[in-house]
């Protein structure tokens, strides 16, 4: 009998049993033929220690040093602008990120295309990294695998049922037994839930849309930030020598391999349009993934409180690349009985016992 059997093979599976398998048995299903198929494979990957709620801001801090030594950053930068129209929602994002305000001029000798008549105001973080999510995901693979566990795709789960020693999990591959069943499957995890037999909490998978176009003008941009319309209401990234723009779209969907809406991602390219002097042309290739968040928008992480040997790693809600390493840390110990470096009132943000 395996001691921990991990459903979903994004970012919060594969971390999770990189952690687990230093306690016991993992096995990881993923129902995709290669580990993070659906959110964690589309993510802007971004990391900026601020961003997000009060107790996500935590999880990135703590997961700081790992990305430090697992040697998944290179400098970015994120620049936010607004004009008046936004003024309220500019001076929330330069608190809540504790962004330095810098001039008009300035932001536009970061980003040359920048249209100065389209905003009177701009905020600056250099200390915001992209993240290899490649590598990120195959340092927690690899170190899963070298303590003993087992990576299985393809592996769809159709059916879960409880033992008096834990659980069965039948797959398209084969049945396995385990004696904890962590639930990090991503848009799919109150299925997962309800095929348990636990109760589901109401996670919402919300659709972003990106959009991949050629550098404006043929211009070298891979030493310009990321830029956010403030309030998040689009965004542009550089990536691979093109750009990533867009919409900042949270459209609610059923759990699916999600596809990029023609009409969002015109809106989001108009959006970014109106505060640049280059027009876009084409583009070279667009996609969307599920960022799925709890109700509260909130991570959950932990035992459920009605069926212990059930483990939430749920509602990374698009912070999963840069949260992962402190929110796979979190189970580990608190199933290992061991102190966590996070604060009593952080796991407690974080704990499914919130929805009880």
């Amino acid at each position: 009998m395996i001691d921990f059997l991990i459903i979903g093979g994004g970012i919060a599976g594969v971390s999770a049993a990189a952690r687990l398998s230093e306690l016991g048995s993992v096995t990881l299903l993923e129902g995709e033929n290669a580990l993070a198929y659906h959110a964690s494979g589309r993510s802007a990957a971004l990391f900026e220690q601020n961003y997000g709620k009060t107790s996500t801001v935590a999880l990135n801090k703590a997961s700081r040093h790992y990305h430090q030594t697992a040697d998944v950053l290179s400098p970015r930068g994120l620049l936010v602008v607004a004009g008046p129209e936004y003024a309220d929602a500019f001076a929330e994002d330069q608190t809540t990120m504790d962004l330095q305000p810098i001039s008009v001029s300035a932001a536009k000798d970061l980003i040359p295309i920048l249209d100065k008549t389209k905003f009177d105001r701009a905020a600056y973080d250099e200390d915001a990294w992209d993240i290899d999510t490649d590598r990120l995901v195959q340092s927690f693979a690899r170190t899963a695998r070298q303590n003993g566990g087992e990576i299985v795709t393809k592996a769809k789960v159709q059916n879960i049922s409880r033992t008096d020693v834990g659980w069965v999990i039948e797959t398209a591959t084969g049945i396995y037994e385990a004696k904890l069943l962590v639930n990090a499957a991503g848009a799919w995890v109150d299925q997962i839930a309800t095929l348990s037999g636990v109760q589901p909490l109401g996670f919402s998978p919300l659709r972003r849309s990106m959009a991949r176009i050629p550098a404006p003008g043929g211009q070298d941009i891979r030493a310009w930030p990321m830029v956010f319309g403030a309030g998040e209401t689009w965004y542009a990234k550089p990536d691979a020598g093109a750009l990533i723009v867009s919409p900042a779209d949270e459209d609610l969907v059923e759990p699916h391999d999600a596809y990029a809406d023609d009409m969002v991602l015109a809106e989001g390219i108009a959006r970014y349009e109106a505060h640049v002097t280059q027009p876009v042309t084409h583009l070279l290739s667009s996609w969307a993934g599920l960022r799925t968040f709890s109700p509260d928008r909130t991570l959950v992480i932990g035992p459920d409180p009605c069926n212990p040997s059930f483990v939430w790693c749920a509602g990374q809600g698009g912070y999963g690349m840069q949260s992962g390493p402190a929110a796979s840390q979190l189970p580990a110990d608190l199933i290992g009985g061991r102190p966590s470096e996070l604060e009593t009132d952080t796991i407690a943000a974080l704990s499914p016992e919130r929805f009880t």
